[in-house]
């Protein structure tokens, strides 16, 4: 990891330098201006500022300074360099920064100052043809929100969950974005959560498909519990996405309920519907769990069940061949005295009486449920 990241620190300056969204700029410019920002621009009374496509973040927080409204910044996994600029220019907590950085965070809401530092689980279902014992289900990543007065700073991590479609939804509707920073942090929640009910939704049809293949007769040649690696696996996706739910619904209950100097009191009702929605999910991932492990349990009583079979019907056929093992066992002593020896009927008597005996247990034993 760290040999990506020094790679990738070493190519983005070049990057850097070709950069359209800042080719006004040159090597001395501010050092808020990274390659990681994605988009950032200005935003008064729900309009974007026209202008350059895509604003340095010192001159997003210029302007806001001069005319009001809000910046937002969006950044894709800065490295510690390129963020240091930006957190310098808006007074980042020096602990919230370093967990935006290198990500791999559970869902939180904590408050440094006058910012609101915010993390987002984003889920991502991993469609797959068939469900194997190392199919991935689940594909997680990372939104990590900073709100403040007058500003917001998203940052990313991981390939799925981009915020671009939500800054162009949230664009169409001035009234919303008005309300200023805790707008934004409420579609993004709003985003993330939706995105569970989708997963959810998907994994729900894993489950059933499972469920039905373990209660369902087994084809010929095929065992009882050959299922248990992929219900495992199941079972490990759907606990990566419990750790992606359950930890979120306390800083939702926190936004919802809680007034807070941040959040517009209009937004704050918007909260209350994504926290119910969460809660929704929550409930969901919880019955997944418990009933994925019934359906394991299940899975393995079955398997015991016909080892079980086995053995009585290995144990039926034992008791059955151990007739003609005894008595052949005790004619071939070569006794010069032996019951029948000398009778001319003898050998065809023993084997008949060997095969009645034999038949005899297996009408007992089959009668019994053995066979």
């Amino acid at each position: 990891m760290s040999m990506i990241r020094d790679l990738r620190a070493a190519v983005r300056p070049s990057l850097r330098k070709s950069s359209t969204a800042y080719s006004n700029y040159d090597s001395t410019r501010d050092p808020s201006a990274s390659s990681a920002v994605v988009d950032c621009a200005v935003y008064r009374e729900g309009l974007r500022e026209r202008g350059e496509e895509c604003l340095t973040p010192r001159e997003a927080l210029r302007r806001v300074h001069d005319t009001g409204g809000f910046a937002w910044i969006g950044l894709h996994e800065p490295t510690e360099e390129e963020f240091s600029g930006i957190a310098a220019e808006f007074g980042l907590h020096p602990l919230a920064v370093e967990d935006a950085v290198h990500a791999h965070q559970r869902p939180k809401l904590e408050r440094y100052d006058d910012t609101l530092f915010t993390v987002f689980k984003t889920i991502h279902y991993v469609e797959h043809a068939e469900l194997t014992s190392t199919s991935e289900v689940v594909e997680t990543g990372e939104v990590m929100c900073f709100t403040g007065r007058d500003f917001v700073i998203t940052v990313r991590h991981g390939g799925q969950g981009s915020l671009r479609a939500l800054r162009h939804r949230l664009q169409e509707d001035a009234e919303l974005l008005a309300k200023g920073p805790s707008a934004v942090l409420h579609a993004i929640a709003d985003q993330v959560v939706d995105g569970y009910l989708a997963v959810a939704s998907a994994v729900q049809d894993d489950i059933d498909e499972v469920e039905i293949d373990v209660f369902s007769e087994p084809q010929k040649g095929s065992a009882r519990g050959t299922d248990a690696g992929r219900i495992y696996q199941l079972k490990r996706e759907v606990l990566e996405f419990k750790r992606a739910v359950s930890p979120l619904l306390r800083p939702m209950q926190q936004l919802s309920e809680r007034p807070m100097r941040l959040v517009d009191p209009d937004i704050q009702k918007y909260f209350r519907d994504v926290a119910d929605h969460l809660a929704r999910v929550q409930e969901q991932v919880v019955g997944f769990d418990d009933l994925l492990n019934s359906i394991l349990q299940a899975n393995l009583a079955q398997a015991t069940v016909a080892q079980n079979e086995d053995m009585r019907k290995i144990t039926a056929w034992a008791a059955i061949i151990a007739v003609p093992t005894m008595i052949c066992g005790v004619y071939g002593m070569n006794f010069k005295h032996m019951p029948e020896l000398q009778w001319r009927f003898g050998y065809p008597a023993v084997m008949g009486g060997i095969l009645v005996i034999c038949l005899t247990i297996h009408r007992t034993l089959k009668r019994n449920g053995w066979l």
